[in-house]
């Protein structure tokens, strides 16, 4: 790491979400690719970081592995800063840095390195741009990289598939989130509950919302995400559903959660002035 690079910090009106759900296939990075897509959309400067060894927000944006350089790990274990690993999307205002091929013994590192668990803090500290959002792709596991992408986060996004054991294993997260309060984040807080893959045509979608809103609240998005085969096709094209097809109903879904996302930002500051 360079003198200059040393001096770098983050700007303080940058907020960093993570997007996390210790279930797999509930539609964590196609949320992430595609909430970041439309916000950069509209104008804001967005940043994703793959922390998801499987590395599928990196090929969703048309990084294969064999094209990839630096990303997560190096952030984390070889001090560099943002600016050193982040690659910029075909998207306007938004870059990501991707999961390399060494992430995948990032987790066995992590049991002996010092601060272990604020790896991921320190890394997105050095940083000298001035994004609007950094978003966080994590494993699909409550596992360190998990752990350290929430003692990173300002507040978390939780994707939710409409299945019938959509809540199962929910207590074990809300466990992890409030020991991470406790321990080593205490103004972390869920931003916001989405519902994905939802299928107006199935009563069972429309029962399993009703459940999950009556368990979370208004912390629940009004905007659901619809199973879309469109939204399926994307990644394998290696772009956001938006610009794979803008008209289909899974990318107007994602512009509606966008909006929905910054209106809720909107708020925030609002809301803690008056507490």
């Amino acid at each position: 790491m360079t003198q200059e690079n040393a001096a770098f910090n983050r700007h303080p009106s940058c907020r960093v979400i993570a997007i996390v759900n210790q279930k797999g296939g509930v539609g964590k990075t196609t949320t992430a690719v595609n909430l970041a897509t439309a916000l950069a959309a509209v104008g804001k400067r967005v940043l994703i970081v793959d922390a998801d060894p499987q590395g599928n927000a990196s090929t969703g944006f048309g990084f294969s592995r064999a094209a990839r350089g630096a990303g997560s790990y190096e952030l984390m274990f070889d001090e560099l800063s943002v600016e050193d690993v982040a690659n910029p999307t075909m998207i306007p205002n938004l870059s990501i840095i991707t999961a390399s091929a060494d992430l995948a013994g990032a987790e066995i590192q992590l049991v002996t390195v010092e601060r272990r668990e604020s790896r991921m803090k320190e890394a997105l500290d050095r940083s000298s741009k001035n994004y609007d959002y950094i978003l966080i792709d994590c494993p699909p596991s409550l596992n360190l990289m998990t752990l350290n992408a929430l003692v990173a986060a300002d507040a978390l996004l939780v994707p939710l598939q409409v299945e019938f054991y959509a809540l199962e294993g929910m207590s074990s997260l809300l466990q992890t989130i409030d020991a991470v309060q406790t321990r080593f984040n205490p103004s972390l807080e869920i931003q916001g509950v989405i519902l994905t893959m939802f299928d107006r045509r199935n009563a069972l979608s429309e029962a399993v919302a009703k459940d999950v809103r009556a368990f979370f609240g208004t912390q629940v998005y009004e905007t659901v995400i619809p199973r879309n085969v469109r939204v399926s096709e994307a990644p394998s094209h290696g772009k956001p559903v938006l610009l794979y097809d803008l008209k289909c109903a899974g990318a107007d879904a994602y512009m509606h959660l966008a909006s929905e996302f910054l209106r809720r930002e909107n708020d925030r500051p609002h809301k803690e002035q008056a507490a």
